[in-house]
């Protein structure tokens, strides 16, 4: 155990002044330095890319256009990860519409799209449950009396990002 003689601990003096200005900045010193030690810790910022999504074959203005961005085939084709919905008023004279999803993290996904035509937030259906209006996958993915599989209609988005085209029909 070491022992500080009494004189030795007197005689220390500390290059900590304690006036309030001090303090303060001492304070401010203490958190950014707490920050700077958070940051190398691996609080560093995720990557982020961006999906640029061409969706094509959109014959008419009527209604909107909806895009389903799915992360796994648990919940593909009917709840997205990501859903996002345009007026179809919005398409260019060659009957195409953009989307862009921001900030997305690079990995495996699928999309659906289709024209709603009567807005009225979903794809209809005839009796037989086939759909009535406009739809597609990416990969222009087709199912044979169902969806397409996650895996038929899955794409990989890299870090640099990616633009896809879609044909809804």
């Amino acid at each position: 155990m070491f022992l500080m003689s009494r004189k030795f601990a007197t005689s220390f003096k500390s290059p900590i002044r304690l006036d309030s200005r001090s303090l303060a900045s001492q304070a401010l010193a203490a958190r950014l330095w707490l920050a700077l030690v958070a940051a190398c810790l691996g609080a560093t910022p995720a990557v982020a890319a961006d999906l640029t999504v061409v969706v094509q074959n959109i014959q008419s203005n009527a209604g909107q256009v909806m895009l389903g961005l799915f992360g796994n085939g648990a919940d593909f084709p009917k709840t997205p990860t990501q859903g996002v919905q345009a007026p179809a008023v919005g398409r260019d004279a060659s009957g195409r519409l953009t989307f862009l999803l921001r900030n997305l993290a690079p990995g495996s996904y699928a999309l659906s799209a289709y024209h709603d035509l009567d807005a009225n937030g979903r794809l209809n259906s005839n009796l037989l449950g086939v759909p009535s209006e406009p739809y597609g996958f990416s990969n222009n993915a087709r199912g044979t009396l169902s969806p397409p599989s996650f895996q038929a209609a899955t794409f990989t988005l890299p870090e640099q990002g990616l633009t896809l085209e879609l044909r809804v029909q």
